[in-house]
């Protein structure tokens, strides 16, 4: 069984985070430990809180290991792309080189990093890079140039 004694000050933070914390998973982790001191036993928190016993032996063990602080960080499993590593070179070439499709991207990008990946992850790593499509304008086919010069300077009066 966890013992949590918490001091006056503790108390007055536990009691004002418990409602006023900017993020809801500090939120519910106060309370665990709020009602833990209030001398509740792990079923009773896990029915109030929602949460399983080992999520509950997990924050009051954080509490204990580190105090409120502890319980305060926020880690999220955030996987980054083995493609950052090559981000720098695969940029200064795509904008020297611009691609004409998202699949000649793919090769290029392959070519450089040595990393095959779907059309869908290189649009997405191209976003993040600050890149955007851009959809070309086509000539009509029949069109003249010098009629269309003619046209520019006698037919078309700029206001």
């Amino acid at each position: 069984m966890i013992k949590v004694d918490l001091s006056k000050a503790e108390i007055d933070q536990v009691k004002f985070d418990r409602f006023h914390h900017p993020h809801p998973l500090v939120q519910k982790k106060m309370e665990v430990v709020w009602l833990k001191h209030l001398k509740y036993n792990h079923n009773q928190i896990c029915e109030i809180v929602c949460l399983s016993q080992r999520t509950i032996i997990r924050y009051l063990k954080d509490f204990i290991s580190g105090g409120l602080d502890k319980l305060k960080e926020i880690k999220f499993n955030r996987p980054q792309s083995k493609l950052v590593e090559y981000s720098g070179t695969i940029k200064e070439y795509l904008r020297e080189n611009p691609p004409g499709t998202i699949k000649e991207a793919v090769s290029i990008i392959e070519s450089l990093s040595g990393l095959k990946r779907s059309e869908t992850q290189v649009r997405k790593f191209l976003k993040s890079l600050g890149m955007k499509r851009l959809k070309v304008g086509t000539v009509p086919a029949k069109a003249d140039p010098q009629e269309q010069e003619k046209f520019k300077k006698k037919v078309w009066i700029p206001v």
